[in-house]
């Protein structure tokens, strides 16, 4: 089989079988047996002394691990073109999740407007980690807009991106590391130490994925305002990364994320990215799908491109 087959067709497949099905829930999931070793392997190491350099060699053992697995399993399939094609198709599929993570925002807005507020705070609360007791209704839809926006480039555009740079072990490998830091990669007593590695590692494998993000959301609308706010507001947030695609998406809707809000019974202020302190409506998040989608066929399409011109 020609090699730019071999790497487009589960690209492409991949994408398509997102596009339809979304994340099945009951399905088997990489994601769910990567979070059932670090969850076996951070009762036994994260204890006592050490927690710092134990909860790097978790980090590291588990990242080498999945890499090479992969790795090994589209080495074993070569000579299989077609069985290789269908491995790597259904693991592009497996790591995108863009269709569930549109799903799961469209719900909240939907939960919100038909059963009012108290259901639509119960609803968020299923996505987003802040406290949701106390939201308001224009609290709940900035929240969704903003974690629709910061998975775009976790859920979507990074996967992709890896995939392009490794393939298959690429794309698993980034899962891996997405996977550590936000089950082990906080800032409170039990994970100070323990995820601090894995939490870098995460700002590292994103840095150049968040910006294209928002190089990508910008280039889909055209927005003038979400370039001048990439460049204005892209660096406030306290996250190295997450900044830049929340700044572009508040240039699109002309409206303002961040400020206070409440995580595990502590206000964190966070500080505000946008100028517009506006309600967002309901309709509002048809925007979100278009920009979503547009900017993830850009991507596709570009990976595609650089793979003929390569390959």
């Amino acid at each position: 089989m020609d090699p730019f087959v071999k790497f487009v067709l589960p690209l492409l497949l991949g994408y398509l079988l997102d596009l339809l099905l979304g994340d099945p829930r009951n399905w088997p999931h990489p994601v769910k047996y990567y979070g059932h070793l670090i969850s076996f392997f951070s009762r036994w190491l994260n204890r006592g002394k050490g927690r710092l350099w134990k909860g790097a060699l978790m980090t590291a053992g588990l990242c080498a691990f999945v890499f090479f697995f992969f790795y090994y399993i589209q080495h074993r399939l070569a000579p299989w073109p077609w069985a290789q094609v269908s491995f790597a198709s259904v693991m592009v599929f497996f790591a995108l999740a863009n269709k569930s993570l549109l799903r799961e925002g469209r719900e909240v807005f939907d939960t919100l407007q038909q059963q009012g507020l108290e259901a639509g705070r119960k609803r968020l609360s299923w996505i987003v980690g802040r406290d949701t007791s106390a939201l308001s209704p224009n609290q709940i839809r900035t929240a969704v807009m903003e974690s629709m926006s910061e998975n775009l480039s976790d859920g979507v555009i990074a996967p992709l991106f890896y995939y392009a740079l490794l393939g298959v072990p690429g794309i698993m490998l980034y899962k891996i590391i997405n996977t550590l830091d936000s089950m082990i990669g906080y800032k409170n007593d039990e994970y100070l130490y323990f995820g601090r590695v894995a939490a870098r590692l995460d700002d590292v494998a994103n840095f150049i994925p968040a910006r294209l993000t928002a190089l990508l959301m910008v280039m889909v609308t055209g927005s003038g305002r979400a370039a001048q706010y990439v460049l204005r507001f892209g660096g406030a947030h306290a996250s190295p990364n997450a900044g830049y695609p929340e700044a572009a998406l508040a240039g699109i809707l002309h409206c303002r994320f961040g400020g206070p809000n409440t995580y595990h019974g502590r206000v964190v202020v966070k500080p505000y990215i946008g100028e517009q302190p506006r309600d967002i409506e309901h309709t509002e998040f048809r925007k979100v799908l278009y920009v979503n989608h547009a900017a993830t066929l850009v991507m596709v399409l570009a990976i595609c491109l650089l793979g003929y011109l390569i390959i």
